[in-house]
């Protein structure tokens, strides 16, 4: 039985973008770009019509930023997300924000001209991360950012409580995120 085509959503605002990554993804045959958005609310009913396997998600984009949008899209529609952005760089705030609303992993945009190695390597994560079981994340409830009212795909807002002061730290690579999460869901 040939490997299933996975198919890949790409949000992201620059129309410059959506072709480099669209060509560079559509390259590979076990991937399928099955279509792109500008913004996070055009990316909302693309997921709904055409029912990605993977999204690619940028950052910095109109209307509301790409760690916002999937704090709030996990909960109420879980699938894989990678995320492609000038600001996603291994250790950067914006990283880490976006890994802990639920991304699967992350490549950076190059400063430079090289487009051929973040393409690979986009493509590699891509893979991995259709591979991923984000249920988890159906109907977790979340902290919004200060100011946010209500959920982009319900209207619904929901509240943690108070936070613990105490703080553990685990690390681990690629791939392993997904036994990192079962390891502290586990934890009291």
């Amino acid at each position: 039985m040939p490997p299933r085509v996975i198919r890949v959503l790409i949000i992201d605002d620059s129309p410059l973008v959506q072709r480099i990554i669209s060509e560079g993804l559509s390259k590979d045959p076990h991937i399928e770009v099955c279509g792109v958005a500008s913004d996070p609310f055009a990316g909302r009913d693309q997921i709904v019509k055409l029912r990605p396997d993977v999204l690619t998600l940028d950052v910095e984009m109109p209307k509301m930023n790409g760690v916002e949008f999937l704090r709030r899209l996990m909960p109420q529609y879980p699938i894989p997300v990678v995320m492609v952005s000038s600001l996603t760089e291994r250790g950067q705030k914006t990283t880490l924000e976006a890994m802990a609303a639920g991304a699967v992993d992350f490549v950076a945009k190059p400063k430079g001209g090289d487009l051929s190695h973040m393409i690979d390597e986009l493509r590699t994560k891509v893979k991995i991360a259709s591979t991923a079981n984000v249920s988890h994340w159906k109907n977790r409830q979340y902290e919004p950012a200060p100011g946010v009212a209500s959920s982009v795909m319900t209207g619904k807002v929901a509240s943690q409580g108070t936070p613990s002061k105490k703080i553990c730290a685990i690390g681990a690579s690629t791939g392993g995120t997904e036994a990192l999460r079962e390891v502290i869901c586990g934890l009291p």
